[in-house]
């Protein structure tokens, strides 16, 4: 009996399948795995702030707090950012700009609006924004991370035809127009979450290794997946608005890595400046009495 899978298996496993399922029956409830793998990557970037704010000696409840509310409003400032840019996607029904369980969140709207909501709770609470921004940095990137799994389940997220060992199958459905022959395609949401993983390790280290002045583990995220951004906006293949040739995200990378990279070198520079030592002020006798202690004395009557 031989050993060796016939060809059709090697076929099957030089790709990664198209999954064969977006959502989970509970009962009466039909839950999107697009949904839940956001909610994973909440609870993963959050219990990574809240290590990262305690070792520094923060109140863990800040964190509580702040997730809260930048979860609500970065739902809020993602969806607003793909409506924005992408309204020739969104569904055309009433519903259609509300339709989040449908994809369509766009990071960087995200990313303003929840950083905003969660900066604003921390001047509420006395701390630092600053610092607080540095500390979540590498959980945002975990969460952006594990998010990306969402695509996958929405079968989004992908680029060009590959023929790669990992490259991604396609329900024939969900092709873009002039691909419906093509089987696979690059896994940008793979990318993407790589890319994530390692920026994230990298900032940590970068923490340990160097003192940086907050917030500037912050400006290297903004910068670092902003560059990654520059490379899968070349990738992709799904129906985007461009301006000169280029994805408008493209553009929208580039000028945020482009100003986080400036903001980092003029923090890192930067000298705090002190303010001057003010003295005492003096009464009015002690004023008569220095002048009487500096007065001349006439030649003659020493």
């Amino acid at each position: 009996m031989s050993l060796t899978p016939p060809s059709w298996t090697w076929a099957v496993m030089a790709d990664i399948p198209a999954p064969g399922l977006r959502q989970i029956e509970l009962g009466p409830f039909q839950v999107r795995l697009y949904a839940l793998a956001l909610l994973l990557g909440i609870a993963a970037g959050m219990w990574l702030t809240v290590r990262r704010w305690k070792a520094q000696g923060g109140d863990p409840d800040l964190i509580y707090e702040a997730t809260l509310w930048s979860v609500a409003f970065g739902l809020i400032g993602g969806r607003i950012y793909h409506v924005i840019t992408s309204w020739d996607q969104v569904t055309k029904e009433w519903w259609g700009p509300f339709a989040i369980w449908e994809g369509g969140l766009g990071i960087w709207g995200g990313v303003a609006l929840g950083v905003t909501a969660g900066a604003l709770v921390a001047k509420y609470r006395g701390a630092s924004p600053a610092r607080l921004a540095d500390a979540a940095a590498p959980g945002l990137l975990i969460g952006q991370g594990i998010g990306r799994l969402g695509n996958y389940f929405n079968q989004e997220l992908f680029g060009e035809p590959s023929t790669s060992p990992w490259a991604l199958q396609v329900d024939p459905e969900r092709r873009p127009a002039g691909f419906a022959e093509v089987e696979t395609f690059h896994p940008v949401f793979l990318y993407e979450m790589l890319w994530n993983f390692a920026l994230a390790g990298l900032l940590i280290w970068v923490g340990y290794r160097y003192a940086i002045r907050a917030p500037g583990l912050f400006a290297l995220y903004i910068a670092g997946y902003s560059l990654g951004r520059l490379i899968w906006e070349q990738l992709r293949i799904d129906p985007s608005n461009e301006f000169l040739g280029q994805r408008v995200n493209f553009y929208v990378a580039l000028a945020l890595m482009l100003a986080a990279i400036a903001f980092f070198v003029w923090n890192q520079r930067r000298t705090e400046e002190v303010p001057p030592a003010q003295k005492p002020p003096q009464s009015t006798g002690g004023r008569r009495k220095a002048k009487a202690k500096g007065k001349a004395v006439p030649r003659g009557r020493a």
